[in-house]
């Protein structure tokens, strides 16, 4: 069984911004709860002890420790039979993910197998099978593999009939994909891995830091004949490193999660609330009593947080609504995400969007395939298409906006 996991989970996330301006992509909220907690709840459930998080970056530690702290929390909150250790990588000047592996399983001396996921992937497989499968194949390394419709955005691995890899194609066409199986950067490393590094031909790859696995490691490896073999996934996997991904794998997960994974309440058919107390009995008795007089309408699925409140009058379809946020009256939301202290006025019209945290939006406000970054303020009479804006910015009464991104300079991270 595999006690450890690394995630690296440095850089600036620059693909899944605006929503990552101010925050780790780690704590970005999916489904009313940041990104990452969903990894260490699986790899808890796994029989996993210790999580390493490879920090890099004031924003990326900040974030992620005030909220993770030492992760001893975890087990009462979800119940899990033994507690999950978090432990950071000192400040070393990391700059890919496998640096920051090393780094940090050098720093505190693991000599085990290990497990290494990416903080912004979203999973479902069983560590223990991989595992074994690992040790089945007398693996070096072992990388899960998930078959994908769409070829171009990943590595996509050339494998024999044993599920050794051959190699990897980077965002191949789809006529030049040598197989639809996709490296979703979960990875277990054996007890020796980083031993490699002294041999001749790797000591110049250790010295300069080029230990990207995707584009530095792997190749090399399989390249020397180290046993790199491939791990067939059954569950789902999404890499939510742009808004869209992310959209895509919260509107999946809500399609496919069960009430108790997602820890909420199912109050009429396809409607779920999440809480636990008396407050929460209360709003989810005073929902249900709207959707059955006609004065909520819901479609699809639909997940509501915490300490809301939803005007008469309102259309929820395949919708998220997070904590502590406020709808007004009339009010659409479709294949859409409010995040968590959101307030809206009355008549707004959310598709295919994603709204921030704190964001106000004014009435008669029309938001279409648009993301909203956190604090942002959305005066009245606004329409946006295709457009992104960036935490703390204000738009003004009457803006058309179409194909455009509202920020200001990103903070150093």
């Amino acid at each position: 069984m595999i006690r450890k996991a690394v995630i690296p989970i440095g850089g600036e996330a620059t693909r899944l911004r605006p929503l990552t301006i101010e925050t780790s992509k780690g704590l970005v909220r999916l489904l009313n709860r940041p990104i990452l907690e969903h990894s260490i709840l699986n790899l808890a459930k796994d029989g996993v002890e210790e999580v390493y998080l490879g920090v890099k970056g004031y924003v990326n530690y900040t974030t992620l420790f005030d909220y993770f702290r030492e992760g001893y929390w975890l087990k009462k909150k979800y119940g899990l039979e033994k507690e999950v250790r978090i432990r950071y990588m000192p400040r070393y000047e990391s700059t890919t993910n496998g640096d920051a592996v090393w780094y940090t399983m050098q720093y505190y001396g693991i000599k085990e197998p290990v497990v290494v996921i990416q903080g912004d992937n979203i999973y479902q497989l069983s560590l223990r099978e991989m595992f074994e499968w690992h040790r089945k194949k007398n693996a070096f390394m072992t990388i899960a593999l998930q078959p994908v419709e769409d070829v171009t955005g990943f590595g996509v691995a050339k494998i024999d009939d044993d599920y050794r890899i051959d190699y990897f194609v980077e965002k191949p066409k789809p006529e030049e994909a040598p197989s639809n199986l996709a490296n979703t950067g979960i990875y277990i490393l054996s007890e020796n891995f980083w031993e490699f590094l002294d041999e001749d031909w790797a000591k110049e790859m250790g010295e300069k830091r080029r230990l990207d696995f995707g584009g530095d490691v792997i190749p090399a490896l399989i390249e020397h004949g180290y046993d790199v073999y491939g791990y067939p996934m059954e569950g789902y996997w999404f890499d939510v490193g742009t808004p869209e991904r992310y959209l895509n794998a919260a509107m999946y997960l809500l399609d496919h999660l069960s009430a108790e994974e997602i820890e909420a309440v199912e109050v009429v058919r396809d409607v779920y609330m999440q809480g636990k107390s008396k407050m929460s009995e209360n709003l989810r008795r005073e929902v249900r009593g709207m959707i059955k007089r006609g004065q909520l309408l819901v479609e699809g699925k639909v997940l509501l947080g915490r300490h809301i409140s939803i005007g008469g009058g309102t259309a929820l379809e395949d919708a998220i609504v997070d904590n502590y946020s406020i709808i007004g009256r009339k009010c659409e939301i479709l294949h859409s995400v409010v995040m968590d202290r959101v307030k809206l006025g009355d008549n707004v019209r959310i598709m295919n969007s994603i709204i921030g945290r704190h964001v106000e939006i004014g009435d008669n406000v029309r938001i279409v395939n648009s993301v909203i970054g956190d604090n942002a303020v959305i005066s009245d009479n606004v329409r946006m298409y295709n457009v992104k804006i960036w935490p703390h910015e204000f738009v003004e009464t009457g803006a058309t906006l179409e194909h455009y991104t509202v920020r200001h300079a990103a903070p150093k991270r």
